[in-house]
């Protein structure tokens, strides 16, 4: 479909990736929910599933139920109407966490990188509303858009080989919350017990792609 956003990719025989841009822009990730919404009201056989990304979609189907030209075909139909779908986050979520200490041990080299007190970084980081831009990495991990360009940091050198499930972090312009036990280069500033990722309940998780989240400081911000 050219090299100008929108575009379809095929990827091997039975995914094509939507691409609607090359960048993480809160205007490109409204149009890649919008997407999804369109992809929703219009599901096709043969369609096995979809996962949005902050800029892109990949799109998985059945060769045996329908065919690429056809998924295309369904994919302009959904592009096309894009625009009339109006995004709802339905969803607002306020999730406590303890910041600093043992919970945050990243807090304080985070507030030196930009020449703030921990406090500081604390009131930053909870006077956002965010929104969940995607889902990936592990099992209800919500890649979540809405920083204060003031706190945005690199990520460790070096990462973790076990960040405990909770754990609230910051990569350059995200902040995200591990569901569960893993590796991970995130800054880790605090902790929740909000559980993300519950295999014995539906639904599975916590955050979906669209839900606006609010970070409540437990006790006052700091450990």
């Amino acid at each position: 479909m050219g090299e100008e956003f929108p575009r379809v990719v095929p990827v091997g025989e039975s995914a094509l990736l939507v691409e609607m841009g090359d960048s993480i822009s809160n205007d490109i990730n409204h149009r890649i929910l919008t997407i999804d919404q369109q992809l929703q009201q219009r599901r096709i056989l043969g369609v096995v599933e979809w996962i949005p990304a902050y800029s892109s979609i990949l799109v998985l189907f059945d060769p045996a139920q329908t065919t690429e030209p056809a998924v295309c075909r369904w994919l302009d139909d959904c592009l096309t109407h894009q625009e009339e779908q109006i995004l709802v986050d339905t969803r607002k979520i306020e999730i406590p966490v303890r910041y600093g200490g043992q919970d945050g041990p990243d807090l304080n080299f985070v507030a030196d990188y930009h020449g703030l007190t921990p406090a500081q970084v604390v009131e930053k980081h909870a006077a956002q509303v965010y929104r969940v831009a995607m889902m990936g990495f592990t099992p209800g991990f919500a890649y979540l858009m809405g920083l204060d360009p003031d706190l945005a940091t690199p990520r460790l050198t070096t990462p973790r080989t076990r960040v405990p499930a909770g754990s609230v972090g910051i990569a350059d312009q995200q902040t995200g919350i591990y569901p569960l036990d893993s590796p991970g280069g995130w800054q880790i500033i605090g902790k929740t017990e909000r559980l993300l990722f519950n295999p014995n309940q539906v639904p599975y998780f916590l955050l979906s792609p669209g839900d606006q989240v609010r970070f409540i400081p437990a006790n006052g911000g700091l450990v």
